[in-house]
């Protein structure tokens, strides 16, 4: 069965999950909404989105040093209670994110956060090399799109692959931990520094 646009934004208005993880969850119950719905509970991906609303205020504001000291980074990610700021998984998490901001080097936390300028200016680049490659006009919009999430994945910590585990992306790997301590957790900044970068 075919996955649509309509059966994905269907799926996500009734979860509250990511585009993406419900495209995941389709294909994977072959266009069966209710099965895909479960297979996004049973991840904890569910419960994650509906806890995003909640309001989040304490949490920790950690760093990490790279050996040699060439790059340093600050991180400040927030949960709903200090008891679980105190939590050995979120502090584990905590200190994951700074590795992974150190390696990925990301620009942003989330797609929300990039300029539309930015994405404009981007598409515009894609769309060219597409042209360049010879693709069919009527293919344009989904090829540059494509190419787009793989922008994303690089500038956006949210949608990188997870240094230690690849095939995970750092926000499912936000959404589990969500779903294991019952808080809303939330990745609210980050500051890299690089020796010799211009700031």
């Amino acid at each position: 069965m075919e996955i649509t646009v309509e059966l994905v934004k269907t799926l996500r208005e009734k979860t509250g999950c990511g585009m993406m993880d419900c495209k995941k969850a389709l294909t994977e119950a072959k266009g069966d909404a209710e099965k895909a719905a479960d297979i996004l509970r049973k991840k904890g991906l569910a419960a994650a989105a509906r806890r995003a609303g909640r309001v989040a205020a304490q949490g920790l504001i950690d760093s990490y040093i790279h050996i040699g000291g060439k790059i340093g980074v600050l991180v400040e990610i927030n949960c709903e209670s200090d008891f679980v700021a105190r939590n050995i998984e979120f502090q584990a998490f905590v200190k994951d994110i700074c590795m992974q901001v150190t390696a990925s080097n990301p620009q942003y936390v989330s797609r929300d956060e990039v300029p539309d300028g930015i994405i404009q200016h981007e598409k515009d680049i894609l769309e060219s090399q597409a042209k360049q490659e010879g693709k069919p006009e009527k293919a344009m919009e989904k090829i540059v799109e494509g190419r787009l999430e793989k922008f994303y994945s690089e500038v956006c910590l949210l949608d990188q692959p997870y240094i230690k585990d690849p095939k995970k992306v750092i926000k499912d790997l936000l959404a589990e931990l969500v779903a294991k301590i019952g808080e809303n957790i939330v990745i609210r900044r980050f500051t890299r520094y690089q020796l010799g970068e211009k700031s």
